[in-house]
């Protein structure tokens, strides 16, 4: 390049520079803030609150579930869109980070052309029909002085974290929905037995009324009533299995495996073991969240959007260069004398747009606003959802003590009524009764344990499943 057109591309840009001073941006609203662990009222202080391993579910001791698991996991239809759209995302950043690097085009052009007659070309060519080819290699450099296609990168590469957050957010709620549906399942099962164990002694005590009934003991009233206890015994047993039916179905389509689930054989609610759960709010609760951390990035890309837009208020500057073959007459295209090269910067200044930019980035201010308070929104709700779960597992560890308890005394009293019994102070059908109250009790175990051990699982996703994450550090608008 000559020292002159050199000299002249600097006084060109200088110029420009100075007049994107008076671009005059326009003055944005006062932004929205960050709520902070200290705003939501987390511990500050460090704590031992319980780690959480990534694979929480080996701590309920069952081997099947850990199977059903890592098939969920392996084949679960909207966990793969998930990683799809990571894919994706990072796919979009890698095409976004290309506006950095140089550009280089190559380039045929052949067509036969009938060139004006009251043109610019004088004769022979003025109205004549010639062949015309251009070969030549064209290339272009951004160079970046203002940021732009920096913040542009940053703000795609922020929702790539954003999607691997969004990926590992769906992975715990996959995992916990199994996990529940298992237990669902298992606590079906067992109030089953339950219901099957009530229909058998319901029956006998309907044999014995009838046995009383005919030897005048007992009027028809009591015969009919103990007819009526049989049809909602039933009733309730087809429910239970119908309810176990469609929960089979429903783990299925969460394996990605419609028929896995019909044929696994449920353990006892007795096998499974209870996890160990935290026991107070964690001050890292923010960090253990996927779905925050995915909210956080999303902050960070929308920040870096609006110096995206910012930047385009200043001049584009690109180094621009071809070198190649032009002629008329294709025999001549690479011909002594048909070559030519250009090379220079390129200097580009909006100076009257109607106000486009000025309305970009007062949009791109607002969708940092929304992502803001949308992060706002998640946190709070974050925190509700672990004080719930906390408050449920506690609530059904006192819930459970009390029923162990009236469940100890029901069988001491079936115990009993049974000693009577066989020494011959109390008929049969006094036995049965005292059983029912056992099995009542049994029912309410059964739901109670079940309990545990779904709020236990809803806790550990609460707290993000074993999930950690780097977040950005807080960034204000400027």
């Amino acid at each position: 390049m000559k020292p002159d057109l050199l000299a002249r591309s600097a006084v060109l840009l200088l110029a420009a520079l100075g007049l994107s001073a008076c671009a005059g941006l326009s003055d944005l609203p006062a932004p929205a803030s960050l709520r902070d662990a200290s705003s939501l009222g987390l511990p500050t202080a460090p704590d031992a609150t319980l780690a959480l391993d990534g694979q929480w579910w080996r701590e309920f001791g069952d081997a099947q579930l850990n199977r059903l698991m890592d098939q969920a996991l392996a084949s679960n239809p909207s966990l793969k869109i998930v990683q799809a759209r990571l894919l994706r995302a990072q796919a979009g950043a890698d095409a976004t980070g290309a506006a950095d690097a140089p550009q280089l085009v190559a380039g045929l052009d052949a067509m036969q052309q009938k060139f004006t007659a009251n043109g610019l070309y004088p004769p022979p060519l003025a109205g004549s029909i010639y062949e015309t080819g251009t070969a030549q290699l064209s290339g272009s450099w951004e160079l970046d002085f203002f940021g732009k296609n920096r913040a542009a990168l940053d703000a795609a590469l922020g929702s790539v974290r954003a999607s691997e957050a969004d990926a590992a957010a769906a992975r715990t709620l996959l995992a916990s929905n199994v996990a529940r549906s298992y237990f669902q399942l298992v606590r079906l099962n067992e109030q089953l037995v339950v219901a099957q164990r009530l229909l058998a002694q319901r029956t006998q005590t309907l044999t014995l009324v009838r046995d009383r009934v005919n030897a005048g003991l007992d009027t028809r009233l009591e015969l009919r009533q103990s007819e009526g206890t049989l049809p909602d015994a039933r009733l309730q047993i087809e429910g239970l299995q119908e309810q176990l039916t469609l929960g089979r179905h429903a783990l299925g389509a969460l394996l990605g495996q419609p028929q896995a689930a019909l044929a696994i054989e449920l353990p006892p609610m007795a096998a499974i073991k209870n996890a160990a759960v935290a026991a107070t709010l964690p001050s890292d609760l923010l960090g253990r969240r996927a779905d925050i951390a995915a909210a956080r990035w999303r902050v960070e890309a929308a920040t870096r959007d609006v110096s995206s837009a910012r930047a385009q208020f200043y001049p584009n500057v690109n180094l621009v260069a071809f070198a190649g073959f032009s002629s008329i007459g294709l025999d001549r295209l690479l011909g002594a004398g048909s070559e030519q090269w250009g090379v220079g910067p390129a200097v580009r200044l909006p100076l009257f747009d109607g106000g486009r930019l000025r309305a970009n980035l007062r949009g791109k201010a607002a969708d940092l606003d929304a992502a803001i308070e949308s992060y706002n929104a998640a946190v709070i709700e974050a925190v509700r959802e672990v004080a719930d779960q906390l408050a449920s597992v506690q609530s059904i560890g006192r819930q459970q003590t009390e029923q162990r308890a009236a469940q100890a005394s029901a069988e001491n009293a079936y115990q009993i009524a049974l000693q009577r019994f066989e020494a011959g102070l109390v008929n049969r059908l006094s036995l049965l009764n005292a059983e029912t109250a056992v099995l009542n009790q049994r029912r309410q175990g059964v739901d109670l344990a079940a309990r545990a051990l779904d709020s236990q699982v809803a806790l550990m996703r609460a707290l993000g499943g074993g999930y950690r994450a780097d977040l950005p550090p807080a960034t204000a608008r400027k």
